[in-house]
Order: C-alpha cells, then sequence, then structure tokens
C-alpha cells in the first residue's frame, strides 16, 4: 500500500492521530477486514505496536474488533467515523469543562490565584505586555479584557471585524453593560454589517467613523489591544494583536479616539 505522506499528515491533524496511528488505520481502509500481522506488513509498523494501535483505534471508534480466531479488524465507512470521532470529542470537551468548572470552588483555585497575586507584586508595569498570535487568541484575550472592565470599554474595528465581534464578545459585552461599564464602538458601517450594527447598539454606543481604520481595543484606560495587521489579508492563523497594560499610552490612544468620536458626533 503506497499513501503520500502529505495525505497520512492531513490525516493525523483532522483526527487526532499519530503516525503509527494512522498508518494502521488507512492500511485496513485498504483491506477492509486484516489481521495485526497483515497490517503491520502493510503499514510498515513494528508487529510489536499494532495490537496496542489497534486497540486503540477501537477505543477511538475508527475500527471493530472481529470475534474468532485470528482476530481481524474491521474498517467502518469513513462517513460513520467522522460521527464517532465527533461524538468522543463533544463527550471529552464536556468531561474537561465540567472539570474545570468545578476548579471554581476548589482550593486549587485559590493557590493558584495566591501565586499569581504574589508574583505579580514583583513585575513592573512596563513588563505586564506580550503578543498574542492567532485570531482565536486575540477575541480570547480581548474576552478577558473586557471581563475584567470596570469603567470603560472603547474598541476601533473595520467593518467585517465588527461581525466577528458580535459572535465572539456579545456574551461578555452584554455583562459588562450590566455592570454599568460604558461601550463604545467605532467602525465603518455599511451593508455587510448594518444589521449587526444595531444589535451591538443595543448594549453599546456604536458609530460609523469611516476616516478611522484601525483595530484596537482600550478598557479602563489602562489595558491596550493593538492589532498589527489588516484582517482582510491576513489569514486568521497569522493575525498578531501586541498587550500592553500602560496608562500612559492607553490612556494616549484614547484621546485621540476621543478626538474622531465627538468629531462626528458634531458634523
Amino acid at each position: 500500500m503506497i499513501v503520500k505522506e502529505e495525505f497520512l499528515s492531513r490525516l493525523r491533524k483532522i483526527f487526532d492521530l499519530n503516525l503509527y496511528e494512522v498508518k494502521v488505520w488507512t492500511a485496513l481502509l485498504s483491506r477492509g477486514v486484516s489481521t495485526a500481522g497483515e497490517l503491520s506488513n502493510i503499514s510498515d509498523v513494528p508487529r510489536s505496536r499494532t495490537y496496542d494501535i489497534l486497540e486503540t483505534l477501537e477505543k477511538k471508534g475508527f475500527i471493530v474488533m472481529k470475534l474468532g480466531k485470528p482476530i481481524k479488524f474491521v474498517a467502518l465507512k469513513p462517513g460513520e467515523v467522522i460521527e464517532r470521532v465527533k461524538k468522543n470529542l463533544a463527550k471529552s470537551a464536556e468531561e474537561k469543562s465540567k472539570r474545570l468548572d468545578k476548579l471554581k470552588g476548589e482550593d486549587i483555585l485559590s493557590e493558584l490565584n495566591s501565586l499569581f497575586s504574589d508574583g505579580v507584586k514583583f513585575v513592573e508595569p512596563s513588563d505586564l505586555s506580550g503578543s498574542v498570535k492567532g485570531r482565536q487568541n486575540v477575541y480570547n484575550h480581548m474576552d478577558m479584557m473586557i471581563r475584567e472592565a470596570e469603567k470603560t470599554i472603547t474598541i476601533v474595528t473595520t467593518a467585517p471585524g465588527l461581525n466577528r465581534k458580535l459572535e465572539a464578545l456579545m456574551p461578555s459585552l452584554e455583562k459588562a453593560k450590566k455592570r454599568g461599564v460604558e461601550i463604545r464602538i467605532a467602525t465603518q458601517i455599511n451593508d455587510t454589517n448594518k444589521e449587526v450594527a444595531e444589535e451591538l447598539s443595543k448594549i453599546a454606543k456604536v458609530r460609523n467613523i469611516p476616516k478611522i481604520r484601525a483595530r484596537f481595543a482600550i478598557v479602563d484606560s489602562q489595558q491596550l489591544l493593538f492589532m498589527v495587521l489588516d484582517d482582510e489579508t491576513v489569514h486568521p492563523n497569522y493575525d498578531v494583536a501586541i498587550w500592553l497594560s500602560t496608562e500612559f499610552l492607553a490612556a494616549a490612544m484614547e484621546q485621540l479616539f476621543e478626538a474622531a468620536w465627538s468629531g462626528v458626533e458634531k458634523e
């Protein structure tokens, strides 16, 4: 059996398998039903490892063990495998989420918070900065800032960026609004995001400022998250933001924002 390395690599990423697992699985797919010994020869995987791998693939829902001697293994339809993997992932994610939720009421979280609080005491304000890579990580960080907001949230985004923020940040923005946090969003409003702008207007002041084309967020005039790339040209995986916890720069950026915001109000 000859399977291209590129194809095996894609399968590994999609199904979260190691190299031996994906080799044995594709070997079984090519035969339909086979023994461990045959699969070892076809896949070029050591026989000593093949049984363990087949057992793992069975637990993950990729194959079925056939009763009888010699022991044989049966390949399932790829479509069925996808459904099984999805269910297993959902179940695993739910279990992990429950475990993490339980931590909120346990001593281990208090100890972790204590470690963090003690450590931050020795950190200079200028050191509280860093780069955030990948759009999902950027939104996760922005969500964290919003959840910590006490007074103000200022967001400047592009037209397509406004649509993404409704989906990624709306729950946290709603909670911030209930806490009494003032939320302002500047963007370019057009036919592609008009409905989203109206939805966000229920919890924030949303203003169309075509002259500003930037991507940043400021929280409480202290924290600044600045996206450095054009979201219309960069792939989401390669998006980058700079996070700074500095009152001086955050306040300066907010002053520039105020000028643009007030200017539109006067027009």
